[in-house]
């Protein structure tokens, strides 16, 4: 008999059924971007990522909170530098060349995302990091980006300045820590009351990314990694006024998988296969094998419709 070799992580179902008719949102890091890709590859209706790729509990936590009520970014969310003017709430994929460029596709994205958060049945919160680089209040602002950015002008989640992005700004303007598990919770937590009172229907599935962020080295990683787990546990454990559930995407690769060939070139990204193997999983805990089978189908069509015809 063959010894196994593997550690099988269990993903009990959870109590939720997701159908085509199901809406779908996504925040986070590029991990939600691996499994929101096959989600509408699968005929899924998804609202993708609305301010871009986020990493950080604290960026993601103030993203759903503009979502929900609708704030707008203004010209004192901007900052200019080397030719583009950024969010400090988005990624620098919604940069653009102009004020009015940069604010249209800010601001269309969040209108969207608010719509899919009224008739959404699910929101997947995926947390890649919890090192975040926090805005100083050094004069250096206006010299260096040709004005002194501000939080926006309603009442922000925490008393912080965490940027979600420092779009290749001088590090001296940063100051970079790692959050507490106290902290994630703490504003967390009556967000997720928030987000009841505003979709009762609303069930939150929370994720850690199994990619890895080497900058601050292996130790480094797993602390950052640890403090999400822990603060996702209480999150789960502790609210009751919401449906909130973990999916343990992070267990299953790095005690699952556990091997360098579901990695990619740079050893931290995954691969599509382990990707795959992710999303099947996913699949299994949330749809029944009648909508999984229609996944499957639905995602083979699309894969045919990319192929570019020799004749």
């Amino acid at each position: 008999m063959m010894p196994p070799l593997t550690t099988p992580v269990k993903v009990p179902p959870l109590p939720l059924r997701l159908d085509f008719d199901s809406v779908i949102v996504s925040l986070g890091s590029c991990f939600a971007d691996e499994m929101a890709y096959r989600l509408l590859a699968s005929g899924f209706r998804m609202e993708q990522n609305p301010f871009g790729t986020l990493y950080n509990p604290a960026s993601i936590a103030l993203a759903v909170e503009r979502i929900i009520d609708c704030h707008e970014i203004t010209e004192n969310d901007l900052v200019q530098h080397e030719g583009l003017w950024h969010s400090w709430y988005h990624h620098g994929s919604f940069s653009r060349p102009t004020v009015a460029e940069t604010l249209e596709a800010c601001n269309r994205r969040l209108h969207q995302a608010h719509e899919a958060f009224r008739s959404a049945c699910l929101l997947t919160i995926t947390f890649g990091t919890a090192w975040v680089f926090e805005k100083t209040d050094s004069d250096q602002w206006a010299g260096a980006c040709g004005q002194k950015p501000s939080l926006h002008n309603g009442t922000p989640i925490t008393g912080n300045r965490i940027v979600a992005n420092c779009h290749k700004l001088p590090a001296s303007m940063f100051k970079r820590r790692m959050m507490t598990i106290e902290e994630i919770v703490a504003l967390w937590q009556p967000l997720l009351n928030k987000i009841a009172n505003f979709n009762s229907r609303l069930s939150i599935l929370f994720t850690v990314s199994p990619i890895r962020h080497l900058a601050d080295g292996a130790h480094g990683n797993q602390l950052s990694k640890a403090t999400l787990l822990l603060a996702t546990d209480m999150l789960c454990s502790a609210c009751d006024n919401t449906a909130t559930h973990y999916f343990p995407a992070y267990e299953i690769v790095l005690d699952e998988l556990r091997d360098y060939r579901f990695f990619g070139p740079d050893m931290t990204h995954l691969t599509a296969l382990a990707a795959d193997i992710v999303y099947d999983r996913f699949q299994q805990a949330t749809m029944t094998p009648a909508v999984i089978q229609q996944a499957h189908n639905n995602a083979k069509a699309a894969r045919r419709q990319q192929h570019i015809p020799l004749h």
